[in-house]
């Protein structure tokens, strides 16, 4: 029988409306958790899940069964519900419209699972908007910065 296979890696990138720092560091464990969830049961097989105040990174295998635009939708809309459902401060919780999904090759991926577990340091010494430039530099993504940010 034939078979359809792969191994696609992706550091999934997005952050909160506005870049606003909403997301509590006591919910992060909850939040991060509920992530990868959604991953799982989406068929993705979770990596890593990291992130700040304001935006999240997440690492994980790519099912061969849906597009990464499939993917992102199902994981914003679902842990929006889930992270409003915490309590009055996330009334308002909404994430960007956008997104930045990068392909990590094997033989980076312990270099991408100690990136995205160690967010907090990262973001001592810079903003998110700078890292997602970087990211946007280093994979050679063609943008257009009016419609970047939201």
């Amino acid at each position: 029988m034939p078979q359809s296979l792969s191994q696609i890696y992706v550091h999934l990138v997005f952050s909160t409306k506005y870049r606003v720092p909403m997301i509590k560091k006591e919910d992060y464990t909850q939040i991060h958790n509920y992530l990868c969830g959604i991953l799982n049961n989406l068929g993705c097989d979770v990596i890593r899940v990291g992130g700040v105040q304001n935006h999240v990174h997440i690492l994980f295998r790519l099912s061969r069964k849906i597009a990464i635009a499939d993917v992102v939708k199902n994981v914003k809309a679902s842990s929006s519900h889930f992270i409003k459902s915490l309590g009055d401060h996330y009334r308002n919780f909404a994430w960007q419209e956008g997104y930045g999904a990068f392909s990590i090759g094997k033989s980076h991926l312990d270099r991408a699972i100690r990136y995205v577990s160690n967010q907090e340091q990262h973001h001592k010494a810079r903003i998110y908007q700078e890292e997602f430039l970087e990211f946007l530099k280093l994979y050679d993504v063609e943008y257009d910065e009016r419609y970047l940010w939201d």
